[in-house]
């Protein structure tokens, strides 16, 4: 792994489908906007996105933490673009600022923290946890 400088900045856009929403997503009680989980998502491949430059062949990242408020709803047809900064690197664990927003403005924000993995050893210690190197495997 290289170092990762402070200020590395990412970005993830998608576009919201009927999947995305709370309604669909998790409740159908709930209105028909986008569900907050899947910001969460938008906004973790964005600090990915931010990595990525860094990482060497074999390695990748994994969310450890993650802290967001969503603050305005979206409803499906809008675009929503994640974006990541970091804001601290200390060996394998990078911090960032995490933001979103839509065609109407910002939609949620805070902070995320990844960790970078070894892809060999991570699978390798999945395989002796779970007995098997696929998890959906029955």
């Amino acid at each position: 792994m290289r170092s990762i400088p402070v200020g590395a900045k990412g970005s993830f856009a998608l576009r919201v489908e009927t999947k995305h929403l709370a309604n669909r997503f998790k409740d159908a009680m709930l209105p028909p906007v986008l569900a907050t989980p899947v910001m969460i998502m938008i906004m973790e491949n964005a600090a990915l996105d931010a990595m990525r430059p860094y990482l060497d062949p074999g390695e990748s990242a994994v969310g450890i933490q993650v802290e967001v408020r969503h603050t305005a709803a979206t409803p499906a047809g809008q675009r929503v673009v994640g974006e990541a900064e970091v804001t601290r690197a200390e060996g394998r664990r990078v911090t960032f600022t995490i933001r979103a927003r839509d065609e109407a403005g910002e939609i949620g924000s805070g902070s995320h923290e990844r960790m970078v993995i070894d892809l060999a050893t991570f699978t390798a210690r999945l395989e002796a946890e779970t007995g098997t190197r696929d998890p959906g495997a029955a």
